[in-house]
């Protein structure tokens, strides 16, 4: 497969950092990465499973980072915001009761009321509006933590650079490396997963290329078809 132009920079925490710089090198992208956040567990504390029908899940970090409070809820089924959420779960041990594939809110819109839903949610989550019959608690397992590209990486605009932004967190933390960096904001071009994300993002920049969808594939499909 041919290699495309230029150079893509992921910087999505791990594990998904390694998952998209390999899906991205499989298309012919030249991808290279840094994480510009950590993912670390926070204590939370469950509530009665008795009053919990399902489980609300918006990120596979929920599931991989719940701990121990998130063994007593291994008989609710899960409502996943898309398939590598639902993988998570299912690895976990948990059934699947529904996978989106355009959001979290649409995923809540399509649960059937009446429904008592557990989010476990990161610090920095959307916010939703339930359906009618539809009650949903939410609790806090995980938080993204910021971190700072290194030094070596300051010539980033001299190699025809399009950056990978997956969240609203990446995105504003790049827009404040690239300032203390004093990178050349417009030699560089922004591929983001979602309107939120590029609303985050800052102004400045070559381009501000929208996912048509908001996952992993389509990402990279649009960067492969910019780039080639």
């Amino acid at each position: 497969m041919p290699r495309a132009r230029g150079y893509v920079l992921v910087v999505r925490p791990e594990p998904g950092l390694s998952a998209t710089i390999a899906a991205a090198q499989e298309i012919g992208l030249n991808a290279i990465g840094y994480p510009l956040s950590e993912i670390r567990p926070l204590d939370w504390e469950c509530p009665d499973p008795g009053a919990i029908d399902a489980l609300l899940i918006g990120s596979a970090n929920a599931i991989r980072h719940g701990g121990e409070a998130l063994e007593r809820l291994k008989d609710k089924p899960v409502y996943a915001v898309g398939e590598t959420t639902a993988d998570a779960a299912r690895e976990a041990g948990f059934e699947i009761a529904g996978v989106g594939s355009g959001g979290l809110q649409k995923v809540l819109d399509a649960i059937p009321a009446p429904a008592r839903l557990l989010r476990i949610a990161g610090a920095e989550h959307v916010p939703l509006l339930p359906p009618a019959g539809v009650h949903i608690h939410t609790v806090i397992a995980y938080e993204n933590v910021a971190l700072e590209l290194p030094e070596p990486l300051r010539p980033l605009h001299d190699l025809g650079l399009t950056v990978l932004l997956h969240s609203g967190a990446a995105a504003e933390q790049f827009d404040r490396e690239s300032r203390r960096l004093a990178l050349q904001r417009d030699r560089i071009e922004l591929a983001v997963i979602g309107p939120r994300v590029a609303s985050s993002a800052g102004k400045g920049w070559r381009a501000i290329h929208v996912s048509p969808a908001p996952n992993d594939r389509a990402l990279l499909e649009m960067v492969g078809n910019l780039c080639l």
